[in-house]
């Protein structure tokens, strides 16, 4: 559900997407999954498709025998899950892991995360 348009590289670094999937339960309690999905950096190290014989040149390129490191761009999603219905929260939430992450601050995401689910959320229709 994090990916709905499917697991798919891209050559190209994408924008992040934010959304929310609201999944039910067996006894009718609603969940909502708050998606931020991201594209990061990858290396194939697949050779490359040329098709050599002997010492002779196919398609314009020589045998150098290396392999070409080629980056793409790999889907990733940070999810979170409540009973709340707190979507523009849960979008800043995951913005900052998000930013800590790809950053690479000196913030352990461990810490972050446990700092993060330890804050007291009111209840709906509560006093603010």
């Amino acid at each position: 559900f994090c990916q709905p348009g499917g697991w798919q590289l891209s050559k190209e670094r994408k924008q992040p997407t934010f959304f929310v999937v609201v999944l039910t339960d067996i006894d009718s309690e609603r969940h909502y999954c708050s998606c931020l999905t991201f594209y990061e950096a990858e290396i194939d190290l697949q050779p490359s498709v040329s098709v050599f014989k002997g010492t002779k040149e196919i398609e314009g390129e020589e045998e150098s025998g290396l392999i070409q490191p080629a980056e793409v761009f790999a889907p990733k999603s940070l999810v979170l899950v409540s009973r709340l219905d707190y979507p523009e929260i849960f979008r800043a939430c995951l913005g900052l892991i998000y930013t800590v992450y790809v950053d690479s601050l000196n913030v352990s995401l461990e810490t972050l995360i446990a700092n993060l689910c330890s804050c007291l959320v009111p209840a709906s229709g509560g006093s603010q």
